[in-house]
């Protein structure tokens, strides 16, 4: 339950959601396990709803897009925690700032996930869920007080560690689906 209320309040409220995520202090694998690949699962299943309401989706290109979506989230998490542990070295100096950094992911990845599970089970295509996404990097500024990173470097930090949660999702889908149109 305390990890439900973390989550809702990193979204409701990301002020007072990351104080409450600092001060729980959740270790990273118990909110990647727990919460991050249940939703990814979740989202998966999301991808069949459109066959409901849309007769021309079928069972398989469902299925594609269940594992191609699941899948791109997956992989954004891992390169995300590599790539920013790398150009930020003092967020990894620790095993609590490398938990940091890493719940400092997860959260915004499962803010990105809820909006694509909404974004599947609306018919249609839901336009404002593509408007809330840009809400992603409000909730990673207010987090930056969490990851102590030095005043210099934390505008800098926000713009590439919210472009890459928003933009590698996408370049991996768009990847994917090439991959697999070519075959």
């Amino acid at each position: 339950m305390e990890l439900l209320k973390n989550i809702i309040l990193v979204i409701i409220s990301p002020k007072v959601g990351w104080e409450e995520v600092n001060h729980t202090s959740i270790p990273t694998a118990k909110v990647r396990n727990n919460a991050f690949y249940p939703l990814l699962a979740m989202l998966a299943v999301a991808c069949f709803v459109p066959m409901l309401y849309d007769k021309t989706i079928t069972f398989a290109h469902s299925l594609m897009t269940g594992i191609v979506m699941s899948s791109s989230y997956f992989i954004t998490y891992f390169i995300c925690s590599y790539l920013l542990g790398g150009f930020y070295p003092e967020l990894v100096k620790t095993q609590a700032a490398t938990g940091r950094l890493n719940d400092y992911i997860i959260y915004n990845l499962i803010f990105l996930v809820i909006l694509l599970i909404i974004r599947f089970v609306l018919p249609g295509m839901f336009t404002p869920i593509y408007f809330l996404m840009a809400y992603m990097p409000y909730i990673a500024f207010r987090d930056l007080e969490y990851l102590v990173l030095k005043k210099h470097k934390e505008g800098k930090f926000l713009v590439i560690s919210s472009a890459m949660m928003l933009l590698l999702p996408q370049i991996i889908i768009w990847l994917l689906n090439m991959i697999i149109n070519n075959h």
